[in-house]
């Protein structure tokens, strides 16, 4: 698909239900989770303690479901092009929201989205939303997050 250069792209009509999409991958790491802690102020034990989650069903500490969210939704940006980024008016939401299965320091996660969905809108700044099926996956194969994410988009 070619884009033009004149900022009149638009994902909503270059969108079908059914697409797909793959992201890279990204490792999610210690200096990831300390950081996450202290801008959230979310200092739980299951992320920040290592002894007691020793013993725990998880058998060490683990990321914070909404870094991984928020990873994700990083990992989502960055695919997309130019033109694609120009054309997102803003996230519109999220629904479903599943923490399916513990990411670990020095795990790696990429996305898996599906066009599930899409609604024109009267909003002046916007053409529509489109949802999208959103799968957050570990390098095992393993599905970390699963939801439905919703963008306003021209």
């Amino acid at each position: 698909m070619t884009e033009p250069d004149d900022g009149d792209y638009s994902i909503y009509h270059n969108t079908e239900e059914g697409d797909t999409d793959t992201t890279g991958g990204r490792t999610i790491t210690e200096a990831d989770i300390a950081n996450f802690a202290g801008v959230s102020g979310d200092f739980n034990h299951l992320h920040m303690d290592e002894e007691a989650m020793a013993d725990s069903m998880f058998g060490e500490r683990i990321a914070h479901g909404m870094l991984v969210f928020s990873a994700a939704t990083g990992l989502l940006w960055q695919n997309r092009t130019p033109a694609e980024r120009d054309a997102v008016v803003a996230f519109y939401g999220i629904d479903d929201l599943r923490f399916r299965g513990p990411v670990f320091a020095g795990d790696t996660i990429h996305v898996e989205a599906e066009v599930v969905e899409k609604r024109e809108s009267d909003n002046p700044a916007a053409t529509g939303t489109i949802r999208y099926d959103v799968e957050v996956v570990k390098q095992d194969g393993s599905t970390a997050i699963s939801c439905s994410m919703l963008s306003l988009v021209k």
